[in-house]
């Protein structure tokens, strides 16, 4: 795969995976489809779901996760609020331009370039929160919110990052 279909790929999961609305039921919901998937595949994964306003509406860590994941959590999440786009997407289009974080004026203490942040975006709305994972490879870490999204949402014809990503 070369990037640029990378990127039109993250790109099309945004753009397909909006929400009609989105409350405190549906991060409970969405939250507990993403735990299942964890549990059944015995992955040392955590997830949390956060507003914008940085308001926590759900939290998971699976056995083996550590403070580690959480502050790699939080970076991610800073990714999505700002730049309103997957952490993923983020760090694939600063490596197809050689860019570093810092070139877009924020600090890798803070931001993080890596796959497992993904925007609640609503439709008509916009941008009003993320979901994010850490425990696995970024793509994985990527792939596993994408899955769970759209089985949430009912949709089917989401394109999937499969395997191991060669650029």
């Amino acid at each position: 795969m070369i990037m640029d279909e990378l990127l039109a790929m993250l790109e099309m999961q945004e753009e397909i995976l909006q929400f009609s609305h989105f409350t405190n039921e549906d991060a409970w919901e969405l939250g507990n489809l993403i735990v299942s998937e964890i549990k059944k595949r015995k992955l040392s994964v955590a997830v949390t779901i956060r507003l914008n306003n940085g308001y926590t509406l759900f939290q998971y860590a699976a056995d083996g996760t550590n403070l580690h994941n959480e502050y790699w959590m939080t970076r991610k999440f800073n990714t999505v609020r700002t730049l309103e786009k997957s952490s993923l997407r983020a760090a694939m289009i600063l490596q197809k331009n050689e860019k570093t974080m810092a070139d877009w004026f924020l600090d890798e203490k803070e931001y993080a370039a890596a796959g497992g942040g993904f925007p609640i975006r609503v439709e008509e709305v916009g941008v009003i929160g993320a979901v994010i994972v850490s425990g696995l490879p970024h793509f994985a870490d990527h792939d596993l919110v994408v899955k769970c999204i759209s089985h949430y949402l009912h949709i089917d014809e989401v394109p999937r990052i499969k395997g191991d990503i060669i650029l």
